[in-house]
């Protein structure tokens, strides 16, 4: 099993970094801090949003798995999607990144 972070400061530094690179980035719902989920909301901004749900493998690494069946939507579309989320868990966290370079930048397994 792979020690995990508490859900707060895994977003916290995610945020650093994506602040640090001058990625505009934020909170869209604060979840449980110790073990809630993450979903990302990857704006493309006029190319659509991508939408990608954290969970674990069966070692415990972390790996986002597309959602929407891995169609990239128009932000409503998105905005329905985390709502249906945040309805069902709670303690869910969300977090939204706008970045036309396609990258996801929460995909780093050091952190």
């Amino acid at each position: 099993m792979i020690a995990r972070l508490p859900t707060n400061l895994w977003v916290k530094a995610h945020i650093a970094k994506c602040s640090a690179l001058g990625v505009p980035v934020g909170v869209l719902h604060r979840g449980d801090p110790h073990s809630g989920i993450v979903v990302l909301k990857l704006n493309r901004l006029e190319a659509g949003c991508d939408i990608l749900v954290q969970g674990r493998n069966e070692r415990g690494a972390l790996v986002w798995q597309p959602a929407l069946e891995g169609r990239r939507v128009e932000e409503p579309e998105a905005d329905a999607f985390i709502e249906r989320q945040r309805q069902y868990d709670p303690d869910v966290w969300v977090i939204e990144v706008e970045d036309r370079e396609e990258r996801n930048l929460f995909e780093n397994p050091k952190m």
